[in-house]
């Protein structure tokens, strides 16, 4: 299993006081979390690159988290992705799912999420040779 801690991950998430638990639950869970409050400012760095997940949250001001995905995936960034959302409505199920990416509807146990974050950081087994 790798280190949580070796890995980065990248939220962005713009309401604060939700920012800053979710900073705090990987922090005290011992995932290593750089936050931003808007996608232009993820954009704006060169962390991407070097993500091992994404947590984006949908309804951003400006880009959605749908359209900062689609941004990445354009330059190059192939970092799993878990979209979290206030809203569960079927359009945004389905584009995270085509996103290849985990869907958690708000409000939801912080668990939840480190476990998901956890889940899709675990090496995947080699399918075995035809």
């Amino acid at each position: 299993m790798p280190n949580p801690q070796s890995e980065l991950v990248l939220l962005v998430e713009d309401d604060a006081s939700m920012n800053q638990a979710l900073k705090r639950i990987f922090r005290l869970s011992g995932v290593n979390c750089v936050a931003y409050e808007t996608a232009e400012a993820l954009l704006g760095e060169e962390l991407a690159n070097s993500a091992a997940c994404l947590v984006l949250d949908v309804q951003l001001p400006g880009m959605t988290g749908f359209e900062l995905w689609d941004q990445l995936t354009l330059r190059g960034v192939k970092a799993p992705v878990i979209f979290i959302t206030a809203f569960d409505e079927p359009d945004a199920r389905a584009r995270a799912q085509q996103a290849g990416g985990g869907f958690l509807v708000k409000p939801f146990a912080g668990r939840m999420l480190v476990d998901a974050v956890r889940r899709v950081l675990e090496p995947q087994p080699l399918a075995p040779a035809p």
